[in-house]
């Protein structure tokens, strides 16, 4: 008689704890189903954001432009505008920006997804005085964007020292780690000895084309790898 009391109670008891379960349910899904699905697709994008450096640096002869400046021994300064763009040096060689260089400076000063990023120089150049014009004389972005390279590039290092001294530099300037850094090179031996350092590195023996520079922001970060683009990106 006792048992099937308890079989009794128990069973009621059991009925009442899923009819709660039940109701809790219930009440939930309706929250859920209350949240507007444009906030649930924000919310994914986010999380889907990519990873942007937090420094872009770029070597310049053989990686910004075309010819080193030790090539124009015998000529270099003063440079003159092109009709098309490019500089003269004053024995009339001409220089030219690589690759999509001068759509990847451009953007990088004016695109929003870009705001807060410094973008950065480090280079060896043989003739930093020359370098320095070329980079307030080249325009980057449409003809007459009246943006010059040496209005896009925050914070420079060019000087005869090692890549690695320049680059940290570079970090006692910036406040920013070497892990958070882009760099582009068209020499190994550079590539190499930054990469050592914990930096992402694209080595870009033909310039920064477009496919080296989207590709390179794509798979950032990888602190210490050196992504290759012999074919061009």
């Amino acid at each position: 008689m006792h048992s099937s009391r308890f079989r009794s109670s128990a069973s009621s008891a059991c009925l009442i704890a899923m009819t709660q379960a039940a109701a809790v349910n219930s009440v939930r899904s309706s929250l859920l189903a209350s949240v507007p699905s444009p906030d649930r697709a924000a919310l994914g994008t986010m999380a889907l954001a990519p990873s942007r450096p937090k420094a872009v640096v770029f070597d310049l002869d053989g990686c910004l432009w075309y010819p080193d400046m030790y090539m124009l021994w015998g000529g270099g300064a003063p440079f003159s505008l092109r009709s098309d763009g490019d500089l003269d040096d004053c024995t009339g060689r001409r220089v030219y920006l690589l690759g999509a260089v001068r759509q990847i400076l451009h953007d990088l000063h004016v695109a929003d997804e870009w705001e807060g990023v410094v973008t950065a120089v480090a280079s060896r150049t043989d003739e930093p005085t020359w370098a320095r014009e070329c980079m307030s004389k080249f325009e980057v972005g449409p003809a007459g964007s009246g943006v010059f390279i040496n209005d896009v590039v925050q914070v420079e290092e060019i000087n005869k020292g090692n890549k690695r001294s320049h680059f940290r530099h570079l970090a006692e300037t910036t406040g920013i780690a070497l892990e958070d850094m882009l760099f582009f090179d068209n020499e190994r031996g550079n590539c190499v000895d930054v990469a050592d350092l914990g930096v992402t590195v694209a080595y870009v023996p033909d310039g920064v084309t477009a496919g080296a520079w989207e590709q390179s922001i794509d798979r950032f970060p990888e602190p210490g790898a050196i992504f290759d683009f012999r074919m061009g990106g």
